[in-house]
């Protein structure tokens, strides 16, 4: 027999087996059940009144004992938990948006055509008259001359945006919320040494409703690898564009230039999530839905390089504009470049850090007249070694160690002139925008 065959009950013929007939097999087996059932159930009541007893009992020494419940898979998010997150974290911040859009009385001119022989086409009676362009200015209309994106940082409608967006003190500029309203704005400040810059709404209606906000995060807590969402005014024509990256960089330093000018930002964060034309100025989230940076700048020719200024950096201006209504920082008023061994090489140099006090192109001073620096006597070719007892470094430089102090503040410098090390005190001035 190859199979197993299981038996066949045929009919009335059936018979129990006379073990089932009997009824202390029955009582038996009630027996068993009962007490499996009770001592599972003391079991738990035991359990229960012994881990109470020994937490308080261990209370008393300051140890806890683990919640199992308590134990969560922190480490992995699944990829429908992230593509969640990601969504609430656009919704939640969507509304506090904007798109920040600069216009300009723009001149109009008009074509029209002349002909510079005419007395002598008429005088030998010529058919073929030449006609040349010429352009004639008919007055001026407003014209949309730039745009870029910024995000609600008050209810009362203080926005933050980046200072290229905003350059133009000629240009009048409306703010464009994703509800589709629009409202005229002014520029309160421009931070003078950051792509930052803070505007204000302003309505008619001193009652209107507040509007809704951000939330600022902590970019000093960013890790690589982290993933970060970028939202912005994408080429200038689609609003509230949505992109997705990672952190592929911290602490970057960059050379932008845009609008005119050229400027150094330091301390930077790059990305790989998309950030286009018309971005600049909106918000960098993380997966809890806060702002952690403000993106800034793309590399152009680069496959997905972008750069965001720390948003640590521009609580310090939210705030000064709150109470003070402008951005103030500490102002030495020297021109300078930092040494590395390629400057020591080419300035002869004893050192290899700190930064040497220099003049620039077309005539420009090395040390700005009536600044810090000139009362505190420092000359061209001075190399400051140290900034209240930090050494200047590449990784440590002027910029980051000033910004940790306040106008009106003395600090201490250690200079390097003519081969001499020299102690000079300085009381820091103030640059505002």
């Amino acid at each position: 027999m190859d199979l197993y065959q299981l038996p066949q009950f045929k009919g009335p013929n059936f018979k129990f087996p006379n073990f089932l007939k009997n009824k202390s097999f029955w009582l038996i087996l009630l027996v068993i059940f009962l007490s499996s059932s009770f001592g599972f159930l003391a079991g738990m009541v035991s359990g229960s009144f012994f881990y109470f007893e020994i937490k308080d009992y261990l209370s008393e020494f300051d140890i806890e004992l683990p919640e199992v419940q308590q134990i969560i898979e922190k480490e992995y998010v699944s990829q429908s938990t992230q593509e969640e997150l990601v969504i609430k974290a656009v919704k939640n911040n969507d509304p506090a948006v904007v798109s920040v859009i600069a216009t300009k009385d723009v001149p109009v001119f008009e074509q029209q055509f002349y002909n510079p022989f005419e007395d002598f086409d008429q005088f030998f009676n010529d058919p073929f008259q030449l006609q040349i362009p010429q352009y004639e200015q008919q007055g001026t209309e407003k014209q949309e001359v730039s745009g870029g994106t910024g995000f609600l940082v008050s209810e009362d409608g203080m926005v933050l945006t980046n200072k290229h967006v905003v350059l133009d003190e000629e240009a009048d500029y409306t703010v464009f919320t994703n509800e589709g309203k629009n409202y005229p704005a002014e520029v309160l400040a421009r931070d003078p040494f950051q792509d930052l810059a803070i505007l204000k709404i302003n309505q008619e209606d001193s009652s209107a409703e507040k509007f809704k906000i951000v939330k600022l995060g902590d970019s000093g807590a960013l890790q690589m690898g982290q993933t970060v969402i970028a939202i912005g005014n994408a080429l200038g024509e689609f609003r509230n564009t949505v992109s997705v990256g990672t952190v592929s960089g911290l602490g970057r330093t960059i050379t932008a230039s845009g609008g005119g000018i050229v400027e150094t930002i330091e301390d930077v964060i790059q990305t790989d999530a998309a950030i286009n034309r018309g971005n600049s100025g909106g918000p960098l989230l993380n997966l809890k839905g806060e702002v952690v940076g403000i993106n800034t700048a793309m590399v152009q020719g680069a496959q997905s390089i972008g750069f965001a200024i720390s948003i640590n950096k521009a609580k310090r201006d939210i705030e000064q504009v709150k109470q003070q209504g402008k951005i103030v920082y500490p102002f030495l008023g020297i021109r300078y470049v930092l040494i590395t061994e390629k400057i020591k090489e080419e300035e002869g140099l004893g050192v290899d850090y700190g930064i040497l006090i220099l003049g620039g192109e077309s005539g420009k001073l090395a040390v700005v007249p009536g600044s810090a620096a000139e009362k505190a006597g420092l000359q061209e070719r001075d190399i400051i070694l140290e900034f209240n007892g930090q050494k200047i470094t590449l990784e440590n430089s002027l910029v980051k160690l000033i910004q940790k102090y306040s106008p009106g503040e003395k600090v201490v410098l250690k200079i390097l002139r003519q081969d001499q090390e020299k102690i000079i005190s300085v009381v820091l001035g103030e640059k505002s925008n």
